[in-house]
């Protein structure tokens, strides 16, 4: 695909020490976090300015090679393998952040950001950004603008498309597109910065984005509530946002995470418990010290075995580690852990649990579910191994359950990690045919030539996990 003239003006544009292309750098920048999904791409290109970026579109829309623009690859739907091959680009070069503009309460960035540095910068100036995917250590802004990534405050907060309030990003015939700024309202014309916001590099090239801060809450305070069931957790979940009460967190472990949790992190949680209810809460001190003690009382009515309300920020954060560390910790009972997530309505997340468990039992398979209580939003996640592909074809189909069984109590097939590769096949599910060729006509009217990240969002047969050499 890449040719001596197609190579030639590549390394033009950004020299040939950011043109690889050895068999190691390929394999390098052949997978994602996504499990069981890896394809070589031709070649790893690193620009340095917008104006590179634009000028290696023009040369790979000439030529039709695909691009796959790649953050920290973190993403869990396959969303930056490069199926097609073509090149995968990165950001390394471009992470700066641009400004923090403190009276106009934004801050402007490269894409290569890291999530968690632009936080940290940020909160410096006593401004936030609420956004906090789990991967936010080594993800990217330009990777969570891709993803529309969300998080654990995303009850109280939204998700990063409610933060993004402009973008700049190259077209697929190379010119630049600026939208939106630093401005509260703004309605010239179609939404295109919405639009990019979760297009997972089909569309475009993000290289700049201007993104919405507010003043960092004043105080906060974590609370972890213990249950014989999540049916009773469920009830305490309902019952607080009845009463008129947005945790700026609430998150469940179900109990076979709570005892693998237990055994990585040792941080004394009762592994005879039915599930866990994380609550945080922030804002002023008057306002989250009346949350948080109605919220106890709610706990206590709703049959909690016990309620603990961390007494330090330190206290706290040892609490709210049990659900930061669920991943890991279930990734290191087998080689290959697929982590999925799927939404409910908040009401159905007792009942949704409970059809997950039937679903393993039926395909023999291990899953322990944790995730967002607040807004319904589960993460399924599957221990096996990528080897034993009889196992393997089980755990498809078992997803497969999963993903109708959301859809059927009026869910969808995914809350925060995307479409991709992984959840293509069941796009319709949620979104009716027309709906995806409403789409697809957007894709084709962009990208005629479909260069961006190809073969993702719209493919047919994704749960089929590939291995491509070239």
């Amino acid at each position: 695909m890449l040719n001596k003239e197609v190579k030639g003006k590549l390394e033009k544009i950004v020299g040939q020490e950011n043109l690889l292309d050895s068999q190691q750098d390929l394999i390098v920048y052949s997978y994602d976090a996504t499990p069981d999904y890896q394809a070589l791409p031709d070649a790893v290109i690193k620009p340095r300015h917008k104006e590179d970026v634009a000028e290696i579109v023009k040369v790979c829309n000439e030529y039709k090679v695909p691009i796959v623009p790649r953050g920290s690859a973190t993403n869990l739907c396959a969303g930056t393998t490069p199926l097609e091959g073509g090149l995968v680009m990165l950001f390394n070069y471009m992470k700066d952040i641009i400004e923090i503009d403190e009276e106009n309460l934004t801050v402007t960035v490269q894409p290569g950001v890291i999530t968690l540095d632009m936080i940290k910068a940020v909160e410096e100036k006593g401004l936030f950004y609420p956004p906090d995917p789990s991967s936010m250590k080594i993800s990217t802004i330009g990777g969570n603008i891709n993803e529309c990534s969300g998080g654990l405050r995303g009850l109280k907060y939204g998700v990063t498309r409610d933060y993004v309030i402009g973008i700049e990003f190259v077209m697929p015939d190379g010119s630049i597109v600026k939208t939106g700024g630093k401005l509260a309202k703004d309605v010239a014309g179609y939404d295109l910065t919405r639009l990019m916001v979760g297009s997972e590099g089909t569309l475009g090239i993000i290289t700049e984005a201007t993104l919405k801060l507010i003043p960092v809450p004043e105080t906060k305070k974590t609370m972890l509530a213990l249950y014989d069931s999540l049916e009773a957790a469920g009830n305490t979940v309902s019952k607080i946002i009845s009463n008129r009460i947005i945790p700026a967190t609430l998150e469940f472990l179900d109990q076979p995470t709570i005892q693998v949790v237990e055994d990585f992190a040792n941080i004394g949680l009762p592994t005879e418990a039915g599930a866990i209810l994380l609550i945080e809460q922030d804002g002023p001190e008057e306002v989250v010290e009346r949350d948080i003690q109605r919220m106890a009382e709610i706990c206590e009515e709703t049959n909690a075995l016990s309620v603990q309300i961390a007494q330090s920020p330190e206290e706290g954060e040892a609490l709210t580690s049990a659900r930061r560390s669920a991943l890991s910790a279930l990734a290191r009972l087998k080689p290959t852990t697929i982590l999925e997530d799927a939404t409910v309505p908040r009401s159905k997340i007792s009942e949704m649990v409970k059809a997950i468990e039937e679903i393993a039992d039926k395909y023999n398979v291990k899953i322990c579910t944790f995730g967002h209580a607040g807004d319904g939003n589960l993460h399924p996640t599957c221990m096996t191994d990528a080897r034993n592909r009889d196992e393997m074809q089980r755990v498809e189909q078992a997803f497969e359950d999963i993903f109708a069984k959301a859809i059927d109590m009026g869910g969808t097939i995914t809350g925060e990690h995307g479409v991709g590769v992984m959840k293509s096949p069941y796009l319709s599910w949620k979104v009716g045919e027309a709906g995806v060729e409403a789409m697809r006509a957007i894709k084709e009217a962009f990208d005629p030539n479909n260069i961006m990240n190809p073969g993702k969002v719209f493919a047919k047969d994704a749960r089929k996990r590939v291995v491509v050499q070239r």
